[in-house]
């Protein structure tokens, strides 16, 4: 056989282009929202039998979950339960070797908003300049395409590994990950490494943000509005509340550096950590002085931090407000957590496998991938911090991720194909 070189994978991923961005498109096709993901676990099923592997899969057991450190009930959790929705295993095992190599993608996607924004329809996975556009293009089908292909072209050219690897499709990532990723590695899905191909423009996410949502609601007292003398608006004081956090997000913002974030994005200087208010409701009739008042937040934050050292610095802030009004000593600001409570993470920059991967990717590309993250809540949590696991992620160039007309660049998701084609080679290499 030729010599395993970057150079002779290249010119076989190349011969597999077509049918890698086919199976991209395919992914990206089918509607796989945020708790409705049953349908495309399926079809991957189907396309890890194709391939030669065996598929295992499960739904989550929420009892089993919820005895774990890192659980919270995800919103898709409580809406739509986890019947229908399984993780799915694709699992390759060759020669006696104990080495486990993960490849973890998710593949539900969050919804595409008003379809009048975008240039195609989300769902369609036109190819247009070079780029695949659709729902879910770059977060993170094309990741997972990329995964799949790197396996069945080790597979079709009959490369020598002595070990295992687990193809992992899981779900609801972008809720929280806890009957995903976490489910995945409870069922014993463990390795000694782990990919996951997230949109990362071709560089290394080594952290995870530390992610809390919350929300603190606000009580008044209703009257009507031709004696408003009778009554104490919600809202009015909610915007004390409001105030406090945009104090506390501002002394935060200027404390905190993290240069993983600032190296990738140099406009996220004094953003590394972001208390954002997403929601704001309240009162029920507007000839009613509110009686209640509410709004929904999400922090997120560098490694450096727990979710109990936020917590604190949320609720010293509303103590304060306590204290210095009057209707809040006797009704004070309630807090309660909403869906994620994500501690942050972050992968040891001296792990060998880590520079392994480091050093192919260098030579694939022409340069070296620089190590980037900090501001997202990711799967690669659950690996580094509840299972000892080493875990970065790995992915293709993409734009408007999560917006209108999210696309990823083709050129980048064979890139990553040889990559992880290569790592497979060189971690697992047998006789």
């Amino acid at each position: 056989m030729e010599a395993v070189t970057p150079e002779f994978i290249r010119r076989k991923v190349e011969e597999k282009k077509n049918s890698i961005i086919k199976l991209a498109r395919e992914l990206i096709r089918i509607p796989s929202i945020t708790g409705e993901e049953g349908e495309a676990q399926s079809f991957v099923r189907d396309k890890l039998k194709e391939i030669g592997l065996k598929v295992e899969s499960f739904e989550p057991d929420p009892r089993e979950l919820s005895s774990h450190p890192s659980y919270f009930p995800t919103s898709s959790y409580t809406k739509y339960g986890y019947a229908g929705r399984p993780n799915v295993i694709g699992i390759l095992r060759e020669g006696t070797s104990e080495k486990k190599l993960i490849l973890n993608g998710h593949i539900d996607v969050v919804p595409p908003g008003s379809l009048g924004g975008w240039r195609y329809d989300p769902w369609s996975g036109e190819v247009s300049g070079g780029r695949i556009y659709g729902r879910g293009a770059g977060d993170m089908k094309a990741g997972l395409s990329s995964i799949i292909s790197a396996v069945e072209l080790v597979r079709d050219l009959e490369l020598p590994i002595d070990g295992t690897i687990l193809v992992e499709s899981t779900i609801e990532e972008e809720d929280g990950g806890v009957g995903g990723a976490l489910a995945t590695l409870l069922k014993g899905y463990r390795g000694d490494f782990s990919i996951n191909p997230e949109p990362t423009n071709l560089d290394f996410w080594i952290a995870s943000a530390g992610v809390l949502y919350f929300k603190i609601g606000v009580k008044g007292r209703p009257s009507h509005v031709m004696e408003p003398y009778r009554g104490v608006s919600a809202i009015d004081k909610l915007f004390l509340v409001y105030k406090a956090l945009k104090m506390l997000d501002k002394e935060r913002r200027k404390n905190i550096r993290f240069k993983y974030a600032e190296r990738c994005d140099p406009n996220l200087k004094g953003y590394e950590t972001f208390l954002n208010i997403g929601m704001i409701s309240g009162g029920n009739w507007p000839s009613t002085v509110p009686d209640w008042a509410e709004l929904h937040c999400r922090i997120g934050w560098p490694p450096g931090e727990s979710v109990e050292d936020v917590e604190v610095q949320i609720k010293e802030k509303l103590s304060n407000l306590a204290e210095s009004d009057d209707w809040f000593k006797d009704n004070p600001p309630e807090y309660e957590v909403t869906g994620w409570r994500a501690e942050p993470s972050m992968l040891n920059l001296k792990d060998l496998l880590l520079r392994e991967l480091s050093n192919i990717a260098s030579k694939v590309l022409g340069r070296s991938p620089r190590f980037c993250g900090g501001t997202a809540g990711l799967d690669t949590r659950f690996f580094i911090n509840d299972f000892k696991i080493p875990s970065v992620c790995f992915g293709p160039v993409a734009s408007n991720i999560h917006g209108f007309n999210e696309s990823v660049e083709i050129d980048s998701i064979l890139k990553v194909t040889e990559i992880i084609s290569l790592f497979i080679y060189r971690f697992l290499k047998g006789s």
